[in-house]
C-alpha cells in the first residue's frame, strides 16, 4: 500500500500565441503559456477525426522563463513537465472564480524545445530539437564536442 501521491503532468504540443511574459514590483517574472494537444483518429467509417485540447502553463522558473522569451514563439512544439495547480480568485462581482493549471515552479519544471525553430540557426543543436534529443539549454551533445582534444 502507497502512503502518498504523485502529481506530475507531461504534456508535448504546439503554443497557440506567443508568451506571455509578467514582471513584477520586485523583480520576478511569469510566463503564461497556452499548449494545444491534438490527437487524431479515424472513425467506424474511416473519417479522419481530431480533437485538441488548450492546456493553460505557467512558469514560475526563472531560467526557463529566460529560454521561452528568447526562443518560444507561436507554434513552437514543446515537451513540458510540471504539476496541476488550481487557483482561486474573485471576479468584480465577488464570485468565486477558478484555474486549473500546469505549473512550472524552480526545481520541479522542464521545458524542452523539440522544433529547432528561433533565432539562431544552430538552436536544433544546443537543444537536440532537430533530433528528438531531450537536452537542456547549455548542454553539449557529443556530437557538438571538438574532435581535436588530444586525449
Amino acid at each position: 500500500m502507497m502512503s502518498g501521491s504523485v502529481n506530475r503532468v507531461t504534456i508535448i504540443g504546439n503554443l497557440g500565441k506567443d508568451p506571455e511574459v509578467r514582471s513584477f514590483a520586485n523583480g520576478g517574472k511569469v510566463c503564461n503559456l497556452r499548449v494545444a494537444c491534438s490527437e487524431s483518429w479515424k472513425d467506424k467509417d474511416g473519417n479522419r477525426q481530431e480533437r485538441t485540447e488548450w492546456v493553460s502553463v505557467v512558469i514560475m522558473n526563472d531560467p526557463l522563463i529566460r529560454v521561452a522569451e528568447q526562443y518560444l514563439r507561436k507554434g513552437s512544439k514543446v515537451y513540458l513537465e510540471g504539476k496541476l495547480e488550481t487557483r482561486k480568485w474573485q471576479d468584480q462581482s465577488g464570485a468565486d472564480k477558478y484555474a486549473t493549471e500546469v505549473v512550472l515552479r524552480p526545481y520541479r519544471g522542464e521545458l524542452v524545445l523539440l522544433d529547432g525553430k528561433g533565432d539562431r540557426d544552430s538552436m536544433a543543436d544546443d537543444y537536440g530539437g532537430g533530433r528528438g534529443e531531450h537536452q537542456r539549454p547549455g548542454h553539449q551533445s557529443p556530437a557538438d564536442l571538438d574532435d581535436s582534444i588530444p586525449f
